[in-house]
């Protein structure tokens, strides 16, 4: 370790000033060297500060760094994408998404019903070639590698979903482009994690910064991106992860801004009005409901995407020919109803500007829940996040309309509701009212009626999350079996594989091999391919301390190859335990 050089006192045999004589003399002189020592101990305490910061300091800074480049190429691919969206529109549709609702009109009806089915017959294509499952990813899967991964996701299956989905919103899917870009700046900060040979701490933070950058630089929201990737995917709000996030989100911003400049996705026509006292019930009530048709959303998708898993297996449907289907039901719809097409931003800003009759909002809301549900259906990729802004656009726009005409004195304007609803749909679903909240300020610019949404928002998100496991991404790992919604203490023995844990059968502290007979003999083991998860309820079952641990190849007997302690699968998940909260706490 370098010294230091010790401080020292320079002492003079004279005067400071040889002109300066007398008693005030000494005094000022006295009040010059005095100064002088403080500024020597100022100069040897910055001098220790610059060794410990160069003993210390580098890595984070350091990491710092490398989360802004992390920002910096997440937002070029995001933008990327938006970009590809835009000309693959233009080429196919004419116009992109701005006015595709209103240039799709003019389309003929052959053209509206082609299109779709061409975009999906090419998805399935590609999810089959380059899937195992033939199923997008998207953000459901970012959350799952950031609590069991170690904040990695997959390469390959990745950047064909992005592909895939690419086409999808280009073609006429009726899905977001949030859940893509999401997964797609994952696998960035993915490919980083394991160039860097990351620990899960790191990983997952590289894995936030990503995230927030791709949501910034998609919505041009650098507060609600960073907070984004805290609430929805990392799932805390620890202090050591902020600084990076916050970085990352604000470079993702700068990217968006360079090419689009300051600008809001929706423009208000004015700012709303709400008189704060008499009119609060009204948005009370409208969160309840706006909560209910989040639920409706998010079970109609769940309900097309089993629906259609067993007609594809009734009826023997090759895999790659699923997206095509829905594709063709889609163009049938667009036929009459062309305000399905796309991501949609044209029908939500004309909903939050009150373009829109209360009839014509209440038939394109159940229109769109109807297009998602067949796009999701058809695993033909996209995000949900920019479907539920039109939901709760048309859906506020629709209970505006009432309530201005019920109370006409003490209403505001109908577009005041309809931003209300807005963020109290995107809340319920994503299950992030904090975000949502803030990405619903920035996307429209308007911070006056705050409270309404912020009233809204906290009872949508109240009453959904009790009709589902929290939000549509959680519910999504729920229905794969991988339960993340209840917390660490539930999944954390997911992370951890019998194999790593068990002892072998040739340690003398494994057990007596005659003992992990007789318990094999009576049908108490676990195989070692499986997690904690799944023997830690056996330990109790079978009132035993330990588990014989087997390797069964489907040819023969199975083979004993060590024993499972119920002590050291106590252990591991103590120590798990002990290290998340270290890091969610850090």
């Amino acid at each position: 370790m370098r010294q230091t050089r010790p401080f020292t006192r320079r002492v003079r045999s004279g005067p400071l000033h040889p002109e300066i004589t007398g008693p005030g003399g000494e005094a000022l002189a006295g009040q010059r060297g005095f100064l002088r020592d403080q500024l020597e101990e100022a100069g040897g305490a910055c001098r220790e500060g610059w060794q410990v910061l160069r003993r210390r300091g580098p890595d984070r800074v350091q990491f710092w760094f490398i989360a802004l480049l992390v920002g910096i190429a997440s937002g070029m691919v995001t933008l990327a994408f938006r970009k590809g969206i835009e000309q693959l529109q233009i080429l196919v549709y004419t116009t992109h998404d701005v006015h595709l609702h209103s240039i799709a009109e003019t389309l003929p009806w052959y053209w509206l019903l082609a299109v779709p089915v061409i975009g999906g017959l090419i998805v399935g294509q590609i999810l089959h070639r380059f899937t195992p499952d033939g199923r997008v990813r998207s953000v459901a899967d970012v959350i799952e590698g950031a609590a069991l991964k170690e904040g990695r996701v997959e390469m390959r299956e990745g950047l064909a979903s992005a592909a895939a989905s690419l086409v999808t919103l280009s073609t006429g899917g009726s899905t977001g482009r949030e859940g893509p870009v999401v997964h797609l700046a994952g696998t960035i900060s993915s490919w980083v994690s394991r160039r860097l040979r990351a620990d899960g701490m790191t990983g997952r933070d590289l894995l936030g910064c990503a995230v927030a950058a791709a949501v910034s630089a998609s919505f041009n929201a650098p507060i609600a991106g960073a907070l984004f990737a805290l609430e929805v995917v990392l799932r805390h709000f620890a202090v050591h992860a902020f600084a990076p996030i916050a970085i990352a989100s604000v470079a993702g911003t700068v990217v968006n801004r360079l090419e689009y400049g300051n600008v809001t996705e929706f423009r208000l026509p004015e700012p709303g009005a709400l008189n704060f006292y008499e009119e609060l019930p009204a948005f009370l009530l409208l969160g309840l409901v706006c909560g209910l048709v989040a639920v409706v959303l998010m079970r109609s998708i769940f309900f097309a995407e089993e629906v259609a898993g067993r007609v594809q297996g009734a009826t023997g449907m090759p895999r790659w020919l699923r997206p095509g289907v829905s594709g063709a039901m889609l163009g049938l719809m667009a036929i009459w109803f062309p305000h399905v097409i796309g991501v949609g931003y044209e029908t939500t800003a004309a909903a939050l500007t009150g373009q829109l009759t209360l009839g014509a909002a209440v038939v394109f809301a159940l229109v769109k829940a109807a297009a998602v549900s067949v796009t999701f259906a058809g695993r033909m990729g996209g995000g949900v996040f920019s479907p539920s802004l039109m939901m709760g656009a048309l859906t506020g726009l629709a209970f505006g309309h009432i309530a201005t005409a019920v109370f006409p004195d003490i209403s505001g304007s109908e577009g005041v509701y309809a931003l209300a609803g807005t963020g109290a749909v995107a809340a319920a679903v994503l299950g992030a009212p904090i975000s949502t909240t803030l990405i619903v300020f920035e996307l429209t610019g308007d911070w006056q009626v705050g409270i309404a949404v912020m009233t809204s928002v906290s009872l949508s998100s109240a009453l959904a999350s009790r009709m589902v496991a929290r939000s549509f991404f959680l519910t999504q790992l729920e229905r794969r079996g991988i339960s993340l919604a209840d917390g660490p203490q539930r999944y954390i023995l997911a992370m951890f594989r019998v194999s790593a844990v068990m002892r072998p059968i040739e340690s003398p502290t494994a057990a007596p091999r005659a003992a992990l007979e007789e318990l094999l003999g009576a049908g108490i083991a676990i195989d070692q391919s499986e997690t904690l998860h799944r023997a830690m309820p056996l330990f109790d079952q079978g009132d035993t301390a330990i588990l014989p641990v087997i390797r069964a190849d489907g040819a023969g007997e199975p083979e004993i190859v060590g024993a499972l302690h119920h002590l050291d699968a106590l252990k591991a998940y103590s120590r798990a335990l002990a290290a998340t909260a270290a890091e969610e706490h850090s």
